[in-house]
């Protein structure tokens, strides 16, 4: 029976050794004419057109910005990295004055990582500081300035904790600020107090819905487990910042960490806690299972060293590989891209060249009719998470696999 969510994977597994004659220079070719076909169908930025500026790192033009900054960090992209680079800026200065002229609609989401103000400065510094720009230093500080927000427990009624608008996003994107600027963003202090404040969050949601996790959330209501909203992120974050938690604190993590394990089914998770996962109609996704929840084992295997979550990142891929060719299509949240990255991931803390073999037949599958023809159509071209500037992101890293990490998600640092 013909799955809705994912193509048949027909490739032959890795038998041992690479194919000969992987082409660089084809890769690169296709990278650089859809970062010009991405360019070109940006919305005008003047005018009645500057409300495209907005939509934050997911879907937004912020996103777009962030890709050409990692591009233009490629070698095998050199020639074009001031162009790159420019165009980034003339972007991202548009998504920087949408954000001071209207900001977000809720003055308490201004914090949010990847639908709001926290993501757009943080990738702001980085385009100014690429370019030698002296202004860089009052964009971190416009960046540092939004840790107060996050500080109350409650300080958002959906859900204060999660990736995209809560608190574990703006320590994520802090994360991603220390490791490209190579400085600390926040104080020690700022540093204890978001986590604090996400332990005791969590703390009570488990205790006042009694829950058998020591640390429990919820966004909009649903007790989410993935990447995009849930727990595992949530927990990922925590493990970033680990040497600023008490020892009780960090034993309440691992505890946190081994009850999400205990809630596999078959190498995957539901989307919500207490979910039966239908093997017909899983979701194999970034955002909502395997694919993103590996991440937060492989964070716990880097610090722990433990062989059991490098197992279970293992699994991930497994299922990954039979069923991560996703037509919903090409992007890093819910697309092929979003898979083959957790075989760079698993590349990385395993060094097996399986791994490799693996993303590249992803990367191949892209380019086919079959894919073509029956992924979903893209509603957003440029949109880092659902188009194709994160799926030029994975192209850049598929050439750089020592490198390699998911788009602002890194647990390598």
């Amino acid at each position: 029976m013909e799955s809705k969510r994912c193509f048949a994977n027909r490739f032959d597994d890795y038998a041992g050794s690479l194919p000969a004659g992987q082409r660089h220079e084809a890769v690169v070719s296709w990278v650089a004419s859809t970062i010009e076909r991405i360019l070109q169908q940006v919305p005008p930025l003047e005018g009645g057109g500057a409300a495209a500026a907005g939509g934050g790192l997911y879907g937004g033009l912020a996103g777009v910005a962030y890709m050409l900054h990692h591009a233009a960090r490629c070698p095998l992209l050199a020639p074009a990295r001031d162009t790159y680079l420019r165009a980034a800026r003339r972007l991202i200065d548009a998504c920087v004055r949408y954000e001071e002229q209207w900001g977000e609609p809720d003055a308490d989401t201004r914090a949010a990582f990847l639908l709001g103000g926290a993501g757009v400065y943080a990738v702001a510094a980085l385009v100014y500081q690429a370019l030698g720009l002296p202004d860089f230093g009052r964009l971190l500080g416009r960046f540092r300035e939004l840790s107060q927000i996050c500080a109350p427990v409650t300080f958002l009624e959906c859900g204060s904790d999660e990736l995209f608008v809560g608190r574990a996003g703006y320590l994520c994107a802090a994360l991603v600020l220390k490791q490209k600027l190579g400085m600390e963003m926040l104080t020690p202090v700022q540093i204890r107090s978001i986590c604090q404040a996400i332990l005791e969050s969590g703390k009570q949601y488990a205790v006042k819905k009694r829950k058998p996790c020591p640390l429990m959330y919820s966004y909009y209501g649903t007790e989410y487990l993935g990447a995009a909203h849930g727990l595992s992120s949530i927990l990922q974050m925590l493990l970033s910042y680990y040497e600023y938690l008490q020892p009780a604190d960090q034993e309440l993590v691992w505890q946190s960490i081994d009850f999400l394990m205990d809630q596999e089914q078959n190498s995957n998770w539901p989307p919500e806690l207490g979910e039966t996962i239908e093997r017909e109609n899983e979701l194999v996704h970034w955002c909502h299972g395997a694919p993103g929840i590996a991440y937060l084992f492989a964070k716990a295997y880097l610090i722990s060293k433990k062989p059991q979550y490098l197992d279970t990142c293992i699994r991930c891929g497994e299922l990954t590989w039979q069923k991560g060719l996703l037509k919903k299509g090409p992007g890093i949240c819910h697309g092929v891209a979003g898979s083959a990255y957790v075989f760079l991931l698993l590349y990385r803390l395993t060094g097996n060249s399986k791994y490799i073999y693996r993303a590249q037949r992803f990367a191949q599958f892209l380019f086919t009719e079959e894919f073509k023809a029956g992924s979903r159509a893209l509603e957003n071209i440029h949109s880092l998470y659902e188009g194709f500037s994160g799926t030029v992101c994975f192209l850049i890293d598929l050439l750089q696999p020592n490198q390699a990490e998911f788009p602002l998600f890194s647990v390598f640092v």
